[in-house]
């Protein structure tokens, strides 16, 4: 599979997670915070602003994909790894502590509980190494 190709896919993944992150958690949010299936509570303005600095990254990393312009892949760089933190950090706050008090999760129609999340931003993760290493050695 040719470099391009790959980008072009994880592109289009990294939309997908975005996406559904945004749906997933969206509906939960109550008084500023939210109940993702019925985990920890994390910040509505976490979730917003994943979903706008995504939506952002996605779109200037298309143009700069498109263009072939490395400086504007190299900016929308920083976007990726802030998304990614972002995601991981909501990821975090979602999946269940097991501690001795903690209540048992709710029923989660989405895979069975966190997998497809814990899948999706950690393939994110990797992906955004990937990205990186394509912009860094110029095989954009």
């Amino acid at each position: 599979m040719e470099w391009s190709n790959v980008t072009w896919f994880l592109t289009a993944l990294g939309a997908v997670v975005v996406l559904l992150t945004r749906v997933r958690l969206g509906g939960t949010v109550v008084d500023g915070t939210g109940h993702g299936a019925g985990r920890h509570g994390y910040s509505a303005v976490l979730l917003r602003l994943h979903t706008v600095i995504g939506v952002i990254t996605l779109i200037g990393w298309v143009v700069a994909l498109v263009t072939g312009r490395r400086e504007i892949a190299v900016v929308m760089l920083a976007g990726w790894w802030l998304l990614t933190i972002v995601g991981l950090l909501l990821l975090s706050r979602w999946l269940p502590s097991g501690g001795k008090h903690s209540d048992d999760g709710q029923g989660d129609s989405w895979g069975s509980g966190a997998g497809l999340s814990v899948l999706g931003h950690v393939g994110m993760l990797l992906g955004v190494c990937y990205f990186t290493f394509v912009t860094l050695t110029e095989r954009l």
